[in-house]
């Protein structure tokens, strides 16, 4: 085989969302595009199939001319319609999309096909997996046509011999990788890498309650997938992992799960990253918390008019949200864990409330009436108050310019005084809050407001949790609550995700990006990520639940105290905590994360053309986790008591410190005359911090200075 060129590869990234908005890996490849187009230019492509909602994200372009335009031409020859064009997305890179629909006609060849060559079943009823591989077919295709015209031997007559570069195709999820075993049997000449984000089976086994962790090495996976009727697409995800020349994971976690249901271990951990944008002004996320949390406090006044007895500013806002995994998202848990925590709260008389949102999309009619007349109420109330405002201050500035007396009692008319009232009479109620602020299609049967109602939180007066359910994503344009999902995330102080099932977790990763601390397990990607990389994570705003080795009532227990701990931080407290979390968005770019992706993409190289090389070392392939190096406790974090007196000089009270006085300079106390022993003997200042007896040191200073004058 001939020498190739390494080192200025083409790469090819390929997944069924690409421009295509479906899930997290949409958002994957979208924040990714930035670092990858930096490092290879116009040599890199994405590859997905072509509909609707992607025509709105691309520029129609002519393909460039060359080996790529011939092979498109070449396909459209026989029918393929596709698009060609630049991704309307930061970086703008190549994109080439395939319309399946035009190539239905050669489905049943194809899925002939795919079980004469790898023994990959495919049922006629499932849609998806039509598509899939449709989709399939066509890259190999395009890989078939493209690679011969890279692999050709260079011109002999040229004068300096140019090297081929090589091809480098990067698929994501199930849904793209028929095309990894079409191109292993055709012998085609690329090097492959496949990447799951999760897999099949072990998603449907989380979602059945099966105990998946303890028994993931006990399951027959065949079995499994054929009862839950996922055999054909286990199988092509299985061949997928087999057959690419690299196999990687987004975390550890599902690393493990991979390599016993896929019977495959990965060759290293593609964490995912996100693309951080810093402040210029360190406060200035920090206003932005300040502003949207005053955007929420308007919603929560009219949500609970009628039993608006609390303080909005000794109430804290806690939320999560996903997609309506109930158990998977660890929903349970958390229903579970602040129902305790209400408890707790009520028992400790703690003046700290705590309003709990639910964001998930689920099946709904409308917007519950007693919902949107909530923010009708007050709405109308603020308004009428503007308005008096208004009139009383033009009265007291006229008054004020012509000198004459200011009488409070003159301020308000009869008129503004019948209009406040009858606004106030408006906001009476007999009901409580709602819990959910939609008309649920089956709300006999939802699993959240069924458990809702088995736990009691009703969002009455006495309680300190409430719950407000909102089955819906968020937008600006929500007549409720008028908020895109980052102004949301920002304007709240907690972000609760307690997954069982998570291989890796963008939310708690976009809290962090925005400082705003978050509740994880050590059964999500995001959580051992940050376990494996920070010495103490809680200091950072990180709680990690342990759902690995603890049981059900253990787990729930450590949440509500993890949340309990919380509630009782101080305002000052907390500031301090999102100023260390958002530390941490570094640790999340793809500037850093991205560095992974190429570690993979030079053991696919070498493993496929390890003579291209011009090194000479014999290396052996490198393995592909990073060694291991935690980031130590803050420095603006609380010194231990013991600590904190050698820091100080003497000996501080041991209890429990304050984090209000973590920014102090250490206290150097000034030596006197008078407290000096003789030589020899151990100072008479030393023995009085050795006793703790602070009052005679303080009397002995005054006496001295008396004396020095």
């Amino acid at each position: 085989m001939p020498q190739r060129d390494v080192y200025n590869p083409l790469l090819f990234e390929i997944a069924w969302e690409v421009a295509n908005k479906v899930g997290g890996i949409y958002t994957v490849i979208k924040t990714k595009v930035p670092v990858t187009v930096h490092e290879f230019g116009d040599r890199y492509c994405l590859i997905g199939p072509l509909s609707t909602a992607s025509t709105m994200e691309v520029e129609s372009l002519e393909p460039p001319a060359g080996n790529i335009r011939d092979t498109l031409e070449s396909m459209s020859a026989h029918g393929v319609n596709y698009l060609f064009g630049r991704w309307l997305v930061e970086g703008a890179p190549y994109v080439l999309l395939f319309d399946t629909s035009s190539v239905t006609t050669k489905l049943d060849e194809w899925k002939g096909d795919l079980w004469q060559s790898a023994g990959i079943p495919s049922p006629s009823h499932d849609h998806e997996t039509n598509n899939s591989i449709l989709f399939g077919y066509l890259v190999a295709w395009f890989l078939g046509d493209l690679a011969p015209k890279y692999s050709a031997d260079p011109d002999a007559s040229s004068s300096a011999m140019v090297r081929s570069p090589t091809i480098i195709a990067h698929f994501h999820e199930w849904l793209a990788g028929v095309a990894i075993p079409l191109c292993k049997g055709r012998r085609i000449d690329v090097t492959t890498i496949f990447t799951t984000h999760a897999t099949l089976l072990g998603r449907y086994l989380c979602a059945g309650s099966a105990d998946f962790y303890n028994n993931l090495r006990n399951f027959d996976v065949d079995k499994e997938a054929g009862d839950r009727g996922i055999y054909h697409r286990y199988c092509i995800e299985r061949a997928a992992a087999h057959c690419a020349d690299v196999f990687t994971t987004v975390s550890h976690i599902t690393a493990y799960e991979s390599e016993h249901l896929l019977k495959r271990k990965p060759d290293g951990v593609l964490p995912n990253g996100l693309n951080v944008v810093k402040f210029s002004a360190v406060h200035e996320f920090q206003n932005k918390h300040a502003l949207n949390k005053q955007k929420i406090n308007d919603f929560v006044r009219g949500h609970f008019y009628g039993h608006y007895d609390f303080d909005l500013e000794n109430t804290v806002y806690f939320f999560t949200a996903g997609r309506y995994e109930y158990q998977n998202k660890g929903v349970d848990m958390l229903l579970e864990s602040l129902a305790r925590l209400n408890h707790r709260l009520k028992a400790a008389r703690s003046n700290t409330t705590v309003v709990a949102f639910v964001v998930m999309p689920a099946a709904t009619h409308s917007f519950n009436v007693e919902a949107l007349k909530g923010q009708a109420v007050t709405k109308q109330l603020r308004e009428t108050v503007d308005d008096v405002q208004d009139r009383i201050g033009r009265k007291i500035y006229e008054k004020a310019l012509r000198g004459e007396e200011l009488s409070p009692e003159d301020w308000l008319s009869d008129e503004d005084k019948v209009m406040l009232k009858r606004r106030m009479f408006a906001l009476k109620r007999s009901t409580l809050p709602p819990i959910v602020t939609h008309n649920m299609v089956d709300d006999n049967n939802d699993p959240i407001i069924d458990h809702l109602r088995r736990l009691q939180l009703y969002n009455k007066s006495e309680d300190r949790v409430k719950i407000i359910f909102h089955p819906e994503f968020l937008s600006a344009n929500n007549p409720l609550l008028g908020l895109d999902y980052e102004e949301f995330v920002r304007g709240c102080h907690l972000g609760v995700f307690p997954s069982y099932y998570e291989p890796w977790g963008y939310t708690p990763a976009e809290c962090t990006v925005m400082g705003v601390p978050s509740v994880t397990t050590n059964l999500s990607g995001f959580g051992c990520f940050m376990d494996e990389n920070i010495e103490n994570c809680e200091d950072y705003g990180i709680y990690i639940v342990d759902r690995r080795l603890k049981s059900i009532e253990e787990s729930i227990q450590q949440l509500c105290d993890f949340m309990f701990r919380f509630c009782s931080k101080t305002r000052r407290q907390r500031i301090n905590q999102r100023n260390r979390t958002e530390r941490l968005s570094d640790l999340l770019d793809w500037k850093r994360m991205g560095l992974e992706y190429m570690k993979a993409r030079q053991l696919a190289l070498r493993r496929v053309y390890p003579d291209s090389f011009l090194d000479d070392d014999d290396e052996e392939e490198e393995d592909m986790m990073p060694i291991p190096m935690k980031i130590p406790k803050p420095l603006s974090a609380p010194a231990s008591p013991r600590i904190r007196r050698q820091l100080n000089g003497y000996f501080d009270r041991d209890e429990e410190d304050d984090e209000e006085e973590e920014d102090r300079a250490p206290i150097r106390l000034k030596e006197f005359p008078a407290l000096r022993g003789q030589k020899g003997e151990g100072s008479r200042e030393e023995e009085l911090l050795r006793e703790g007896d602070i009052a005679t040191l303080n009397k002995l200073t005054l006496e001295d200075k008396k004396r020095h004058g």
